[in-house]
């Protein structure tokens, strides 16, 4: 009933920029929460960057001053704009919604993540 579909992921030199977006559909009321992890090999799955409805933004200390993220509110949509990349960005970015919304008669909340893409950034 709800979905969330990333693009943008890619293969980027160092220094170099690249824009993911993800587009939440579905039956959705409200989004509250949405934002960005990412998950190198082996590691844990870590906050990149999150922003509210009201666009307050909350940052992981190795992307702030290189990583902006976005909202439309009207397309459900986030945007993470990554630039100055790094090596070390290398994972698999997941974008993530805390969203309201309606299945039959009934209002849910729920937490929601998309399929993942990969980004890669070569030294």
């Amino acid at each position: 009933q709800v979905q969330l579909v990333e693009s943008g992921g890619g293969l980027v030199q160092a220094g170099g920029s690249l824009r993911l977006s993800c587009a939440a559909s579905g039956r959705i009321l409200s989004i509250n929460v949405m934002g960005w992890y990412r998950q190198a090999p082996g590691k844990q799955r870590d906050l990149v960057a999150a922003i509210t409805s009201g666009g307050s933004t909350n940052y992981a200390d190795s992307v702030k001053g290189r990583f902006t993220v976005s909202r439309d509110n009207a397309k459900n949509t986030v945007y993470l704009q990554m630039n100055s990349l790094k090596p070390e960005d290398t994972a698999v970015y997941y974008c993530n919604a805390d969203l309201r919304y309606n299945s039959g008669t009934y209002t849910y909340t729920g937490d929601f993540w998309g399929q993942g893409t990969q980004i890669t950034v070569s030294s």
